[in-house]
């Protein structure tokens, strides 16, 4: 039997309709220069400002990748490499509490595409606070099962420096829009 999934209003695809969503969801490069984690560090805060459509979206990434992992201490210096205190805090509480009881011994979820739908940032000297929203298309799983699911999440941000790099000290999740989350269902 042949299976399609449905992804709110996007409809039903299969998956070469998978695929060109996930295309879709890639974040586009328009300077020529990718950002890396460890470049974060690298740069001043007004590059960091002129850059931050294209940094922002490699330190949700680094936290996404960070998410997949089972082991604590890798999950725990994954998300030091783009977030300290409370933020590095919340989110390793988050993943590690997501893991309880539930016996991980394998990730349970993958990022496939990401893309930035807003930004607005105030700069405070070093010091940006941000409102960012943001799509992703991935595979989650649960105990008995895993299913794509795209949805688009906001968050307060606060980057900056800390020992020299930067990083976010501060990540306040404040919506989660699962209308695009997909479902399996039979195709027709």
């Amino acid at each position: 039997m042949s299976r399609a999934l449905k992804i709110g209003a996007f409809g039903t695809i299969g998956l070469v309709g998978l695929l060109a969503l996930v295309f879709l969801f890639r974040p586009a490069d328009t300077s020529g220069k990718a950002f890396s984690a460890l470049e974060f560090g690298d740069i001043t805060a007004a590059e960091f400002r002129d850059a931050s459509f294209q940094i922002v979206p490699e330190m949700l990434a680094v936290i996404y990748r960070a998410f997949a992992e089972v082991n604590e201490e890798q999950i725990y210096d994954s998300l030091a490499e783009v977030s300290a205190d409370e933020a590095l805090e919340s989110l390793y509480l988050e993943r590690v509490g997501a893991m309880v009881g539930g016996g991980l011994d394998e990730a349970d979820q993958e990022l496939h595409a990401m893309e930035l739908a807003g930004l607005s940032s105030r700069q405070n000297g070093t010091t940006f606070s941000m409102n960012v929203t943001w799509r992703v298309v991935g595979t989650v799983g649960h105990a008995t099962h895993m299913h794509v699911r795209g949805n688009t999440y906001a968050a307060d941000l606060t980057i900056e420096p800390v020992k020299g790099a930067w990083r976010m000290t501060r990540f306040d999740l404040t919506d989660v829009d699962r209308t695009g989350a997909g479902v399996l269902v039979a195709a027709e």
